[in-house]
């Protein structure tokens, strides 16, 4: 099945008109942006997560010239998420586990090694991993490359010379908690949080000491108040997110203690406001009668204070999660005209299919649209900021739901979005697809799957199982969309030179006009992307545009034959959800970066 550019009711004429282009002079990114613009020196390239750059050397008239200007072999074959950084004339990798890190001199052709860090990283931790032993990159600050190990260590590397400063132990893999995101540095402050929503974990985020390592605060994301870090200044929009200790007494008889809610997706932050806001994950076990309640603060955007942990705000997005739908989702920050008057926000694709425009600075719902095929509710309540839950899709013990839409993968999983200032758009990698959902009682073991459920997958309405999409978030309505045969699991990169770039699970690169969605060029690279596509400009000069191919996650784990059946975290039956997927794609681990050689 061949990718196709479909056109929302308002979009090819409508995305030149006289509103577009109110909405794109009056959107901005809401942070300032960090280092040289030609640099990538944080995960999504600033604090706002636009994953946006200046650079326009490269333009939609021009893409089309683009030819690999050179490659690098990371030598793992598992999911390559994230990306790479740029800081000066040294690019630095991350790989999946085992985690080693490399920095590439970008003075001289190839890109040789300046350094090789290869951790201490024990085995055990990948037997504890939900949804491959993938890693999604790295933070620089202050001369030091921040990262995290999935064995529950985080690392500062000097970056000049690859030695370990310190290394810190923050999570157990005994207990489940693994280490997969990427940290994001504030104040000094290195913050980070675990993976192990499907092993019971009880989530947190914690703050280490930029220069020692030394744990700073630690808040939980479930428990008392006082665990949660929840004090005077803690005001939430909606009355249903106030009250003493809802983080327990939201849940029966201490289960929150092996709640899940964990902090695996991605960070950002305002210094404006001095918050940093970030999603939790699913409740455990999936199995929701046996913790009736909403469950706080699972499947919840968050907002803390970064010197001290307390929490200012929480929004819950769905409330007793009984789907699979964590919050992790990223959550840009922008500020955008909402109803004629220009607001803070935060704007949040949700696995649960819902696009959320926020107000960052109360927690606020102000806008709130489906974004993907669904039906497990009609709507989101603006009064309540609460979803109108179907009936007839809520999930229980021994009862088969079938057809729910979106599937446990969500709209959108770790896949991150990217913000235009320019078009005022947000350009979204989704998925398609739907589940049938059988309940089932499991058992809280510490550090083995507590999960409770059977959820296999199928496509999704309309023929297509992903879509690469342009998004108006100031209405809720999406401007422009690219079909694709396969969930599309790559971020999204948005230049000034009008072009979008994201990857797709059959091993396509690709680029396509800001403003209309047109195709523009694509690019067969070795394996499926997963990663996030990247830009920087050369100490030659060149504007060069990198990403990883090399497929996995949880999508690299439902390739047919390609894996073991008898995979504990699993809910579906292996090679069922995408059973052509290996007929395109295999594993890989290579770094492509891609340049205009014959001129601008």
């Amino acid at each position: 099945m061949a990718a196709t550019a479909v056109m929302a009711a308002c979009s090819r004429d409508g995305a030149k008109g006289s509103a577009a282009s109110g909405r794109a002079s009056a959107a901005r990114i809401g942070t300032p942006v960090a280092g040289e613009p030609g640099e990538w020196p944080m995960p999504a390239k600033d604090y706002a997560g636009s994953r946006y750059s200046t650079l326009r050397d490269i333009s939609a008239d021009n893409v089309n010239r683009m030819t690999v200007a050179w490659t690098f072999s990371t030598g793992v074959l598992r999911g390559h998420e994230g990306a790479p950084l740029v800081v000066g004339s040294t690019m630095y990798i991350v790989t999946p586990y085992p985690n080693v890190a490399y920095a590439l001199d970008l003075t001289k052709p190839g890109a040789p090694l300046r350094w090789k860090f290869r951790p201490e990283n024990a085995q055990a931790a990948k037997a504890e991993a939900c949804c491959d032993v993938v890693n999604r990159g790295a933070a620089y600050a202050d001369s030091t490359v921040f990262y995290n190990l999935l064995d529950g260590h985080t690392v500062a590397i000097d970056a000049r010379t690859g030695a370990e400063r310190w290394r810190t132990q923050v999570a157990d893999p005994s207990h489940g908690e693994t280490m997969t995101m990427a940290p994001l540095v504030v104040h000094g402050n290195v913050l980070v949080g675990p993976s192990g929503g499907e092993m019971g974990v009880r989530g947190w985020i914690a703050a280490l000491d930029a220069r020692t390592g030394k744990e700073r605060w630690r808040a939980y994301n479930l428990g008392p108040d006082s665990d949660v870090k929840i004090g005077p200044r803690f005001t939430p929009f909606y009355a249903s997110e106030r009250g003493t200790d809802l983080g327990a007494t939201s849940w029966p008889s201490g289960t929150w203690q092996h709640g899940g809610a964990a902090t695996w997706g991605w960070l950002t932050y305002d210094p404006a406001l001095n918050l940093v806001f970030y999603g939790t994950s699913n409740p455990g076990p999936w199995d929701g009668e046996l913790r009736p309640g909403d469950n706080k603060y699972s499947s919840s955007i968050l907002a803390r204070d970064p010197d001290t942990g307390e929490l200012r705000w929480a929004l819950q997005v769905t409330p007793h999660d009984v789907w699979d739908y964590d919050a992790v989702n990223e959550s840009i920050v922008a500020d955008l005209p909402i109803h004629g008057v220009m607001r803070k926000v935060l704007v949040h694709f949700d696995r649960n299919g819902f696009a959320y425009t926020i107000d960052r600075a109360t927690g606020e719902v102000l806008v709130a649209e489906s974004y993907v095929p669904m039906n497990w509710a009609s709507g989101v309540d603006l009064a309540t900021g609460r979803p109108r839950v179907n009936a007839d899709k809520v999930t229980g013990i021994g009862k088969t739901v079938t057809n729910i839409c979106p599937s446990l993968e969500g709209g959108k999983n770790q896949q991150p979005a990217a913000f235009s200032p320019a078009t005022g758009l947000f350009y979204v990698p989704t998925n398609n697809l739907c589940m049938d959902f059988t309940g089932r009682t499991p058992t809280y073991i510490a550090g083995t799957p507590y999960i409770g459920a059977d959820a296999p997958e199928t496509g999704g309405p309309g023929g297509y199982r992903g879509e690469f999409m342009a998004w108006d978030a100031t209405t809720g309505r999406k401007v422009w969309g690219i079909h694709e045969p396969y969930p599309v699991w790559s971020g999204a990169l948005a230049t000034a030179g009008n072009v979008v770039f994201y990857g797709t699970l059959d091993g396509w690169f690709k680029a396509a006009d800001a403003r209309s969605g047109a195709p523009l060029w694509q690019f067969k690279v070795s394996s499926g992307v997963v990663g996030n596509p990247m830009t920087y400009r050369g100490p030659d000069g060149t504007q060069y545009v990198a990403v990883y191919a090399g497929i996995g996650g949880d999508m690299g784990a439902l390739i047919a034959g390609d894996v073991a059946s008898d995979a504990a975290f699993d809910v579906r039956e292996r090679g069922t959800t995408l059973p052509d997927l290996a007929q395109h794609t295999s594993f890989g681990g290579t770094l492509f970066v891609f340049a205009i050689r014959d001129g601008r």
